[in-house]
């Protein structure tokens, strides 16, 4: 079996929130913020959460590095909007076993957005952690609030 070229990775849905990062603007007063560094890489992300009502009411994310950190920090940003922690906690489990080579289910799926297309990121298991990290930085910011 040939491996997959690198060319492969990078979907058009990867490109797209590569080239157009959504949810980019830093959010002035948010309820919960963290930043996450790659220090082997450097990949950064900052992630700021406002809630109303206990759900995601509004994100800003900040991604710097390769295209799968941005793009999926951007991925995530729009995934979460809308979102109680407890939501957030089993989509982060969807998304992560995803990165272990499972399968989402057809409901997990459908709720992921553009997150699914990333499942070729682990034909190149180093950048696993590029694209785990923006979750990561969500972890912390949830944390940080008390809605972990």
């Amino acid at each position: 079996m040939d491996s997959p070229s690198i060319d492969e990775l990078y979907h058009d849905a990867i490109l797209d929130h590569r080239r157009n990062p959504r949810n980019q603007a830093v959010l002035g007063s948010p309820d919960a913020f963290a930043k996450a560094v790659n220090p082997f890489c450097g990949d950064e992300v900052d992630i700021q959460l406002a809630f109303l009502n206990g759900r995601v009411a509004n994100v800003g994310v900040q991604a710097v590095g390769c295209s799968i950190n941005q793009s999926t920090a951007s991925m995530l940003s729009e995934a979460v909007v809308g979102r109680t922690p407890e939501e957030i906690r089993l989509l982060a489990a969807a998304f992560e076993g995803i990165m272990n080579g499972e399968s989402p289910s057809a409901t997990d799926a459908a709720s992921m957005n553009d997150l699914p297309t990333l499942s070729s990121v682990r034909e190149y298991p180093v950048r696993i952690k590029c694209a785990l990290l923006s979750w990561s930085a969500l972890e912390d910011a949830l944390s940080e609030c008390g809605e972990a």
